[in-house]
Protein backbone atom coordinates (compact mmCIF):
# COMPACT_ATOMS: atom_id res chain seq x y z
CA UNK A 1 0.00 0.00 0.00
CA UNK A 2 1.49 3.66 -0.74
CA UNK A 3 1.48 6.30 0.98
CA UNK A 4 2.47 9.74 0.38
CA UNK A 5 4.59 11.37 3.23
CA UNK A 6 5.91 14.36 2.61
CA UNK A 7 5.40 17.05 -0.11
CA UNK A 8 7.11 17.86 -3.05
CA UNK A 9 8.46 21.48 -2.12
CA UNK A 10 4.95 23.10 -3.23
CA UNK A 11 2.44 24.38 -1.32
CA UNK A 12 0.09 22.21 -0.39
CA UNK A 13 -3.36 22.07 -1.56
CA UNK A 14 -6.45 20.49 -0.54
CA UNK A 15 -7.55 17.66 -2.56
CA UNK A 16 -10.63 18.48 -4.51
CA UNK A 17 -11.51 14.72 -5.75
CA UNK A 18 -14.82 13.25 -4.62
CA UNK A 19 -14.04 9.50 -4.27
CA UNK A 20 -17.03 7.83 -5.96
CA UNK A 21 -15.76 4.31 -5.46
CA UNK A 22 -18.63 3.82 -2.12
CA UNK A 23 -20.76 5.86 -4.20
CA UNK A 24 -20.42 3.14 -7.14
CA UNK A 25 -20.39 0.26 -4.81
CA UNK A 26 -23.89 0.95 -2.63
CA UNK A 27 -25.22 1.87 -6.28
CA UNK A 28 -24.42 -1.41 -7.74
CA UNK A 29 -25.58 -3.42 -4.94
CA UNK A 30 -29.29 -1.50 -5.13
CA UNK A 31 -28.87 -2.74 -9.02
CA UNK A 32 -28.56 -6.11 -7.59
CA UNK A 33 -31.35 -6.21 -5.18
CA UNK A 34 -33.89 -4.00 -7.35
CA UNK A 35 -33.41 -6.98 -10.10
CA UNK A 36 -34.13 -9.72 -7.64
CA UNK A 37 -37.13 -7.83 -5.63
CA UNK A 38 -38.89 -6.82 -8.76
CA UNK A 39 -39.95 -9.63 -10.32
CA UNK A 40 -41.20 -11.39 -7.06
CA UNK A 41 -43.05 -7.88 -6.38
CA UNK A 42 -44.69 -7.87 -10.04
CA UNK A 43 -46.27 -11.13 -9.70
CA UNK A 44 -49.95 -11.62 -9.03
CA UNK A 45 -52.70 -14.14 -9.65
CA UNK A 46 -54.78 -13.52 -13.04
CA UNK A 47 -57.99 -12.22 -11.95
CA UNK A 48 -60.52 -10.67 -14.34
CA UNK A 49 -61.65 -7.70 -12.65
CA UNK A 50 -65.18 -6.48 -12.88
CA UNK A 51 -65.67 -3.33 -15.05
CA UNK A 52 -66.89 -0.04 -13.63
CA UNK A 53 -70.11 1.38 -15.48
CA UNK A 54 -72.26 4.18 -14.14
CA UNK A 55 -75.82 3.15 -15.49
CA UNK A 56 -79.06 4.73 -14.48
CA UNK A 57 -81.20 2.70 -12.48
CA UNK A 58 -84.97 1.97 -13.88
CA UNK A 59 -86.48 1.32 -11.00
CA UNK A 60 -89.86 -1.20 -10.86
CA UNK A 61 -92.74 -0.78 -8.30
CA UNK A 62 -91.88 -4.46 -7.59
CA UNK A 63 -88.14 -3.51 -6.24
CA UNK A 64 -87.53 -3.12 -2.93
CA UNK A 65 -85.63 -0.04 -1.67
CA UNK A 66 -83.64 -0.71 1.43
CA UNK A 67 -82.22 2.36 2.78
CA UNK A 68 -79.25 1.61 5.89
CA UNK A 69 -78.34 4.48 8.81
CA UNK A 70 -76.70 4.02 11.70
CA UNK A 71 -78.96 4.54 14.68
CA UNK A 72 -78.22 6.73 17.50
CA UNK A 73 -77.08 4.04 19.65
CA UNK A 74 -74.90 3.03 17.28
CA UNK A 75 -76.84 0.20 15.88
CA UNK A 76 -78.01 -0.77 12.47
CA UNK A 77 -81.33 0.88 11.59
CA UNK A 78 -82.59 -0.30 8.16
CA UNK A 79 -85.27 0.99 6.46
CA UNK A 80 -87.88 -0.37 3.87
CA UNK A 81 -88.61 2.86 1.98
CA UNK A 82 -89.69 5.11 4.95
CA UNK A 83 -90.88 2.25 7.76
CA UNK A 84 -87.40 1.42 9.82
CA UNK A 85 -87.43 -2.42 10.39
CA UNK A 86 -85.68 -4.90 12.70
CA UNK A 87 -83.90 -7.83 11.45
CA UNK A 88 -86.63 -10.12 11.76
CA UNK A 89 -89.29 -7.92 10.16
CA UNK A 90 -86.97 -7.42 7.23
CA UNK A 91 -86.77 -11.32 6.61
CA UNK A 92 -90.65 -11.42 7.13
CA UNK A 93 -91.28 -8.69 4.96
CA UNK A 94 -88.93 -9.63 2.29
CA UNK A 95 -90.41 -13.44 2.04
CA UNK A 96 -93.95 -12.28 1.99
CA UNK A 97 -93.25 -10.12 -0.69
CA UNK A 98 -91.68 -12.69 -2.95
CA UNK A 99 -93.99 -15.06 -2.28
CA UNK A 100 -97.09 -12.75 -3.05
CA UNK A 101 -94.69 -11.73 -6.26
CA UNK A 102 -94.68 -15.51 -7.28
CA UNK A 103 -98.16 -15.20 -6.20
CA UNK A 104 -99.15 -13.05 -8.86
CA UNK A 105 -97.14 -14.05 -11.50
CA UNK A 106 -98.89 -17.77 -11.71
CA UNK A 107 -96.61 -19.60 -9.95
CA UNK A 108 -92.46 -20.31 -9.80
CA UNK A 109 -92.76 -21.69 -13.25
CA UNK A 110 -93.65 -19.28 -15.05
CA UNK A 111 -91.01 -16.85 -13.94
CA UNK A 112 -87.74 -16.53 -14.71
CA UNK A 113 -84.65 -14.56 -12.27
CA UNK A 114 -85.08 -11.26 -14.90
CA UNK A 115 -88.76 -11.29 -13.67
CA UNK A 116 -88.21 -11.04 -10.06
CA UNK A 117 -88.15 -7.97 -7.85
CA UNK A 118 -84.59 -6.65 -7.52
CA UNK A 119 -83.04 -5.11 -3.53
CA UNK A 120 -82.08 -1.64 -3.94
CA UNK A 121 -79.73 -0.73 -1.24
CA UNK A 122 -78.58 2.80 0.02
CA UNK A 123 -75.91 2.64 2.31
CA UNK A 124 -74.79 5.62 4.39
CA UNK A 125 -71.35 6.41 3.45
CA UNK A 126 -70.51 6.24 7.66
CA UNK A 127 -72.53 2.91 8.35
CA UNK A 128 -70.12 -0.05 9.15
CA UNK A 129 -69.97 -2.60 6.50
CA UNK A 130 -71.72 -5.50 9.38
CA UNK A 131 -74.85 -3.22 9.01
CA UNK A 132 -74.57 -4.17 5.13
CA UNK A 133 -73.34 -7.29 5.57
CA UNK A 134 -76.22 -8.24 6.86
CA UNK A 135 -78.95 -6.78 4.74
CA UNK A 136 -77.72 -8.12 1.95
CA UNK A 137 -77.42 -11.94 3.79
CA UNK A 138 -81.31 -11.35 5.06
CA UNK A 139 -82.30 -10.94 1.35
CA UNK A 140 -80.20 -13.41 0.41
CA UNK A 141 -81.87 -15.67 2.60
CA UNK A 142 -85.29 -14.64 1.79
CA UNK A 143 -84.64 -15.77 -1.77
CA UNK A 144 -83.95 -12.71 -3.60
CA UNK A 145 -81.52 -12.99 -6.41
CA UNK A 146 -80.52 -9.10 -7.26
CA UNK A 147 -79.18 -7.13 -4.62
CA UNK A 148 -77.25 -4.03 -5.66
CA UNK A 149 -76.44 -0.35 -4.43
CA UNK A 150 -77.56 2.92 -5.05
CA UNK A 151 -74.58 5.21 -5.09
CA UNK A 152 -73.57 8.77 -6.07
CA UNK A 153 -71.48 9.24 -9.25
CA UNK A 154 -68.43 10.99 -9.43
CA UNK A 155 -69.39 14.93 -10.71
CA UNK A 156 -68.18 14.99 -13.84
CA UNK A 157 -68.31 11.21 -14.73
CA UNK A 158 -70.65 10.46 -18.02
CA UNK A 159 -73.02 7.60 -18.57
CA UNK A 160 -70.93 4.90 -20.25
CA UNK A 161 -70.41 0.93 -20.21
CA UNK A 162 -66.55 0.21 -20.31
Amino acid sequence: MAMSVGSDGGEDKPMSDINTTPLVDVMLVLLIIFLIAVPVVVQTVQLQLPKVAFEPTTTKPENVSLSITQGSDGSCAVYWNLTRVSSDELLDRAVAKLEADIKKAGGVENLTPEDLPEVHIRGDINVPYRCIGGTIYTMQRAGFPKVGFISEPEPGSHTQRL
